[in-house]
């Protein structure tokens, strides 16, 4: 980024350009809309205070979103479990399947945070194992095993996502 994007009309550009794909990222590490609303304005709060000093804003919001999605999944582990409802944020494409979705939806939300950031940013972000290790600050064969105990846990949860994820449930081993 420029000098020039560094200054607070900067950062005003730069939130309007990114919230809605943060939403949306935020969206699925989180599972509830509300609550993924709050998670990008913390996160952006985050950004604001060290606004100059941030080499890849981008990569910093989406590290930032992943480690407070997993702060406030272990605070709030306690409560009873929230269900989704509701719109989701993305716009639905012409081949969509909206039956698809709610079950990928579901088993998305039965996976350690972990693992649904790893998902999240390899298949929805199209990120590279490299990329995902470097924005969830952990290293590449972290994100291998992760993406691998991920896949396998969907296959078992939702059989009927197994053309998404590749191999049938009962060629997974535990």
């Amino acid at each position: 980024m420029t000098t020039e994007d560094r200054t607070r009309d900067g950062f005003a550009d730069f939130v309007r350009a990114e919230t809605a794909g943060l939403t949306r990222f935020a969206y699925l590490l989180t599972g509830d809309r509300h609550h993924a609303e709050d998670l990008v304005q913390v996160a952006l709060a985050r950004v604001a205070v060290r606004w100059e000093r941030v080499d890849d804003p981008p990569a910093y919001l989406r590290r930032v979103l992943c480690t407070q999605a997993a702060s406030w999944w272990r605070w709030r582990r306690a409560r009873p479990p929230e269900r989704l409802g509701g719109v989701l944020p993305e716009r639905a494409g012409p081949g969509d399947d909206p039956d698809l979705r709610l079950v990928l939806s579901a088993a998305l939300a039965r996976l350690t945070v972990r693992q649904r950031a790893v998902l999240v940013l390899r298949y929805y972000e199209d990120r590279t194992e490299t990329e995902t290790a470097a924005l969830l600050g952990c290293r590449v064969g972290t994100v291998k095993s992760q993406t691998r105990h991920a896949l396998g846990r969907l296959r078992v949860l939702a059989p009927e996502l197994a053309e998404l994820v590749g191999r049938a449930p009962q060629e997974v081993t535990r």
